[in-house]
């Protein structure tokens, strides 16, 4: 890749509330608020969001510093009995470009105020984007994976 191949993004709002510390696990009851910037936004951009039960929310992984980026192989979250996987081969924080994916519940909108549960990000995270969760682009068929995922995400939510 060249260096013509920046992207350059511009959040849509930050995280408000919730957690202060990145923790690992328990995030299933924790409330937060999405705000998005009102120099950007009106609240006819989440018209109709309301609607849905759960969004699909991508943030920037701002806490990370730039030196703790992983871009090989590690076992996750240290744990010796999980085998050494890459960094695409996860979900860890210390990502490339440190994006998050979260799908959460989407409790109320109220202006440019959108309450949810479960939003896996801490108070002052980024946010990239909302989107609505349709069943429709949830896997087609089974889906599958190893059982140290399994067992890492036993306690998430």
């Amino acid at each position: 890749m060249n260096d013509d191949s920046t992207v350059q993004l511009r959040p849509i709002g930050l995280v408000t509330g919730g957690r202060t510390e990145v923790i690992d696990d328990d995030w299933g009851q924790v409330a937060a608020v999405i705000r998005l910037d009102p120099a950007q936004y009106g609240a006819e951009a989440l018209l109709g969001l309301d609607a849905f039960t759960h969004l699909e929310v991508v943030f920037h992984f701002h806490k990370v510093a730039e030196e703790k980026i992983e871009t090989t192989a590690r076992r996750p979250r240290g744990n010796p009995e999980w085998p050494e996987v890459g960094i695409f081969a996860q979900r860890g924080k210390n990502r490339p470009n440190r994006l998050g994916v979260s799908r959460c519940r989407l409790v109320a909108v109220d202006g440019l105020d959108v309450h949810v549960l479960g939003l896996d990000a801490v108070d002052g995270t980024p946010v990239l984007d909302l989107k609505p969760w349709m069943a429709e682009f949830g896997p087609l068929g089974d889906t599958g994976q190893p059982q140290w995922a399994t067992e890492l995400m036993r306690a998430y939510y």
